[in-house]
């Protein structure tokens, strides 16, 4: 077709079947938005960057497709890095486009001059500039391509504004399907014999199956095969919580009993001990054969398409059903006794409010497909160990890279895509402030998401440990007077200060029933910042 740059890029975009983009407007990317207005792509415009960012992440992250950011030139791609890193990180399916200055120009000090992909390569699949207008839709075309096939992860392209803004006849290919590798038949082979005469094994489920869209498959072989599951990151959801096979508070005591442990879908990082689980052999099982662990030296690893390898072991010939079953019966055991012993703090009325009080109240009132969000360290350490998640796709957090400020950019993506469900954010006093002004861009564009702030006027993962170490503390004090729901308000939305337990009940429903968007800021006992290492895996 003969068009614009930018008209060929958003052509490209439409027949990919991508129907909303996340910017900040600038004046390098006009071209994109005039096509994406005339095919009736949305363009949803926020107060930051990275906040953008954050929302493509987690549209791909909630939708298992591409989430796309359009990025103006200099600042605006260097404010989108820290975003980038964590969909590198988490693996998610994300195009960034960035505008770029004129190439014809280059050198003489244009505004905003600067070569991104340097910047950007070490945490993408693939980093380019599109030069020539012609080609805009087959890069875009390649780009989306390249972050939907497995391994899953950011694509980075900018255009000079002499290849947007220039009219040229340019092919637009047809979008094609995502590559899908098939596991070594031996690897896999092995693998199936290790877990087939395990009597205690563990499965390790997470984010990558739900990219997959193997969920079903995942509950087929753990059902047939008798294996308790512990769900993490995006995994949360893929079985219910209140499944038979689920556990979540036993998990320390299934790894140190398991003989075989079956990692799918998650790297062996900080959050599952990196990938030593005692006397246990482990198993990691990956999208793609690059991702499988080097560090841990698993007994076998499996790099393959996951529907295919799930199948494979739901097929296998199971020696120790009966051993299984007791197995299961001590894991319950202890799952029971240790949800009893958290419960005086989830009914906890002291003041000042214990953080596991708010999600004990908070829990009882989400629908079963509420999107749950977390961002922060302390105070989001907590949801990590006690929100229970029952439906796929419906757990946010901000991954391995452990990047605050997500927030705001995940809440305003799960409104986009799930327009109809409760979408809740829980956020710390501390990470609030990385992106608060896009408060105002869930005003401005009828989003209505209710935000909790665990606000306990300290940067608490930091404060007590230092004081431990050092017998003092610095830079970690806030302002816990400071009424976060104001600033929400004087942008036209809602909410109101907590400071006794017994009110959290009526605050949250005013929230949840307010229909735009809702703060509760809720003063938390300092005290009581979670000591231990966070459970946001």
């Amino acid at each position: 077709m003969e068009a614009n740059g930018g008209h060929l890029v958003a052509e490209a975009l439409k027949r990919n079947g991508v129907d909303v983009i996340y910017t900040l407007s600038g004046g390098h990317i006009f071209p994109i938005y005039d096509g994406c207005v005339a095919r009736d792509i949305r363009i949803v415009d926020v107060r930051h960057e990275q906040t953008a960012t954050f929302a493509a992440e987690a549209h791909g992250k909630l939708t298992g497709d591409v989430g796309v950011a359009v990025l103006t030139a200099g600042p605006g791609v260097t404010n989108g890095v820290s975003a980038i890193t964590s969909a590198h990180f988490n693996g998610s399916p994300v195009l960034v486009l960035g505008g770029r200055a004129p190439q014809g120009r280059w050198g003489s000090g244009s505004l905003q001059e600067m070569d991104h992909v340097p910047v950007v390569q070490s945490i993408t699949k693939s980093a380019g500039t599109v030069f020539e207008a012609d080609r805009c839709a087959v890069a875009v075309n390649a780009a989306l391509h390249a972050a939907r096939t497995p391994h899953r992860g950011p694509v980075f392209l900018d255009f000079p504004m002499d290849a947007l803004f220039v009219t040229a006849e340019g092919e637009v290919p047809d979008p094609t399907q995502p590559e899908t590798f098939a596991p070594n038949g031996d690897d896999l082979g092995r693998a199936v014999d290790l877990l087939g005469s395990a009597q205690r094994p563990v499965i390790v489920a997470s984010t990558d199956i739900w990219l997959a869209k193997a969920h079903e498959k995942l509950r087929s072989f753990v059902e047939a095969q008798r294996i308790p599951v512990v769900l993490n990151g995006m995994g949360r959801g893929l079985l219910p919580a209140d499944h038979e096979l689920v556990f979540a508070r036993a998990r320390s005591t299934a790894f140190k009993g398991a003989d075989v442990v079956l990692v799918i879908g998650t790297p062996l990082d900080f959050r599952l001990g990196f990938g030593n689980f005692g006397e246990a052999q482990v198993i990691h099982v990956q999208d793609h054969p690059d991702q499988i662990s080097t560090h841990a030296s698993p007994a076998v690893g499996v790099g393959g398409d996951l529907a295919t390898t799930l199948d494979a072991f739901a097929g296998a010939p199971t020696k120790a059903i009966d051993a299984r079953n007791e197995w299961l019966d001590v894991l319950r055991d202890d799952e029971n006794a240790r949800r009893e012993k958290e419960r005086p703090e989830l009914e906890d009325d002291t003041h000042p409010i214990h953080p596991a009080r708010v999600y004990g109240v908070l829990r009882s009132k989400l629908d079963k497909d509420a999107v749950v969000i977390g961002d922060g360290g302390d105070f989001v350490s907590y949801a990590g160990k006690l929100v229970d998640v029952f439906e796929p796709g419906c757990w946010l957090d901000p991954g391995p890279f452990g990047c605050l400020g997500t927030g705001l950019g995940y809440a305003i993506a799960a409104r986009v895509v799930h327009p109809g469900r409760q979408v809740v954010l829980m956020a710390g006093d501390g990470a609030l402030g990385f992106s608060g002004m896009d408060l105002d861009t869930l005003v401005r564009l009828s989003l209505p998401v209710v935000i909790v702030v665990g606000n306990n006027g300290i940067w608490g993962l930091e404060k007590h440990p230092m004081k431990a170490i050092y017998g003092y503390d610095v830079a970690a004090d806030l302002n816990q007077d400071a009424r976060y729901e104001d600033i929400l308000k004087a942008f036209g939305g809602a909410g109101e200060t907590v400071e006794k337990a017994t009110e959290l009940s009526d605050a949250l429903d005013r929230g949840l029933a307010s229909g735009v968007p809702y703060l509760v800021n809720v003063h938390t006992d300092p005290a009581n910042a979670y000591p231990r290492s966070s459970n946001l895996a």
